[in-house]
């Protein structure tokens, strides 16, 4: 009686979820949702470097994850799902036990005092020569004003990758491959369970693009326009725009460089558009990945080929339930971040060896004559 009363009385564990995007909250909130035993709080993507801060009240980073759209969308999902929002660890003063990341690239000092998780988002953007530079120099990753070095700051305890290629790419630029487990990640597992959906168009060539001249990069956007007529062939064509575009100047652009009938779409669920569709074009999008899952003729900036290693593995939609998994084992561990490495690992390695033994084992035991060889 006395034991089920302090169980009762114990206080729930408090984790803090950093959001960005609305693809990294949509994220981070199914990954939660599985962790209803622990006190789970959001805040959008913040700083407390004074630098940083000021820059972010001019409004010179509304086009980011700190602040702007990203932000009002992020504040918005919050409420609209009752979750509760924390920003900046301002709002209710909680001491947390672990701190669930959508970005490595900026962590402040009271994050990496906690527990650390990072989830990968998506595709990672290109590392341009200014972002080598950083890498050379040293410098802090989000000097690179891209993603290029997401998930390979090294900066967290543990790291949630889409695939194994991925893990490559964050290990090859100095995350240490013992941190990194390959989950896969939410809203890009189970691509073929988009297929039966509502959008009612068929049989059209889809061009997603990226917010690449909002991030601060240059875009021939003309060209990518008139790249996409052209893959078209005279077919119907759709672009579909990213969130974070200035989308009055974008439609324009398309509006004035394709034929009669070009549909654009600036809201809506491009998932379900791609499955409809007879081939991807994109710029720097993660959503190629769904392309490529559903086995659809695609295109990209980056090498499709390459493409095809990094993408996140297919595991029916259980990349949530494996990343809740290893925050809950992390977050009741007594030890040292290096000692529940050593343990995961060590229980990884067994399972390992236990599946190669048995799929090597010609033998299976029978309820009546002990061993039988079983017929190949």
């Amino acid at each position: 009686m006395r034991m089920q009363k302090e169980s009762l009385t114990r206080k729930k564990k408090k984790i803090l979820f950093i959001i960005g995007s609305p693809n990294q909250t949509s994220q981070m909130h199914q990954v939660a949702a599985l962790l209803s035993d622990y006190d789970c709080f959001f805040s959008q993507l913040y700083t407390k470097h004074p630098l940083i801060r000021s820059v972010v009240r001019a409004g010179f980073l509304d086009r980011t994850i700190l602040s702007g759209e990203f932000k009002r969308k992020g504040d918005a999902y919050l409420e609209k799902h009752q979750l509760k929002n924390d920003y900046a660890r301002s709002v209710y003063r909680n001491d947390y036990s672990m701190a669930v990341l959508c970005t490595d690239l900026l962590v402040t000092k009271e994050l990496r005092a906690l527990k650390t998780v990072w989830i990968q988002e998506g595709m990672t953007d290109p590392v341009t020569s200014w972002a080598k530079w950083t890498h050379r120099l040293g410098l802090p990753s989000y000097f690179a004003v891209n993603t290029a070095f997401n998930g390979a700051g090294n900066n967290c305890d543990l790291y949630c990758a889409a695939s194994q290629g991925y893990k490559d790419q964050f290990t090859s630029f100095g995350t240490d491959a013992s941190r990194i487990f390959v989950t896969g990640i939410p809203n890009y597992d189970h691509a073929s369970i988009l297929l039966n959906n509502d959008f009612p168009l068929r049989g059209y060539v889809l061009a997603a693009t990226s917010d690449i001249r909002e991030t601060f990069n240059k875009d021939d956007r003309e060209a990518f326009i008139a790249h996409c007529v052209k893959l078209a062939g005279g077919r119907p064509l759709i672009f579909k725009l990213h969130p974070n575009e200035l989308k009055d100047r974008a439609m324009a652009e398309i509006e004035r460089l394709t034929p009669s009938g070009t549909l654009i779409y600036t809201e809506g669920n491009i998932e379900h558009m791609i499955a409809h569709c007879d081939e991807l074009i994109t710029q720097f999008s993660t959503v190629v990945y769904t392309g490529i899952a559903l086995g659809k003729k695609v295109h990209s900036y980056f090498d499709v080929e390459k493409l095809k290693k990094l993408a996140p593995i297919q595991n029916g939609g259980s990349s949530a339930s494996n990343i809740a998994d290893i925050c809950r084992r992390y977050i009741e561990f007594k030890g040292s971040r290096d000692e529940f490495l050593k343990k995961m690992h060590a229980v990884k390695n067994s399972m390992a060896t236990h599946e190669r033994e048995r799929k090597e084992d010609r033998y299976h035991h029978s309820n009546q004559e002990g061993l039988q060889q079983v017929a190949r």
